[in-house]
């Protein structure tokens, strides 16, 4: 399994964040090239925050659902995504999440919206897919009745969680 270098990431993170501001194309409008980009399954992709080309990329792969797990000032956050994203027909739906201090309800919120949501496509983003890989390894170990390791295997492509994350799926996984 690869694990993501450190480095890379933070290279490709700069890129994006470069591209943004200066308005200078440094990153495709594929799904592929969204940053951290993880296809899940045939109903299910995940990554960083997408640019708005990136969207129309996402609606036209058939996503009828965006989850954005990421704050409004997280860096790279498009000011108007709910629009963008509602314009291109699609539900958009926000659960900002403190990376710092993420709270077992914010799981279960997401767990309640993911079932929801459950026979549509959908694409789960953070500012850098860390949030939403954690999430994604709980839930569908809980949910989908994943084996951890292969739900392990997803989440360490893109990082092995910090302390903090740690303890939340800790404290999750005593429950379930």
């Amino acid at each position: 399994m690869k694990i993501t270098n450190p480095l890379e990431t933070v290279v490709n993170f700069f890129r994006l964040s470069i591209s943004r501001h200066l308005k200078i194309k440094l990153v495709g409008d594929k799904m592929d090239d969204i940053f951290n980009y993880l296809s899940i399954n045939d109903r299910i992709a995940t990554g960083g925050q997408p640019t708005e080309q990136q969207l129309v990329s996402i609606k036209n792969n058939g996503y009828q659902v965006v989850i954005n797990l990421a704050l409004p000032t997280s860096e790279n956050a498009l000011p108007n995504e709910k629009q963008s994203v509602e314009y291109l027909g699609m539900k958009y739906i926000d659960i900002p999440i403190e990376f710092d201090t993420p709270q077992v309800e914010e799981f279960e919120y997401f767990c309640k919206i993911m079932t929801e949501h459950q026979h549509r496509k959908i694409f789960i983003h953070c500012a850098a897919n860390l949030r939403v890989s954690v999430f994604m390894y709980l839930y569908r170990q809980i949910y989908e009745e994943i084996s951890q390791e292969e739900a392990k295997a997803d989440l360490e492509k893109l990082w092995r969680p910090n302390p903090t994350w740690q303890n939340l799926i800790n404290s999750i996984t005593t429950f379930h």
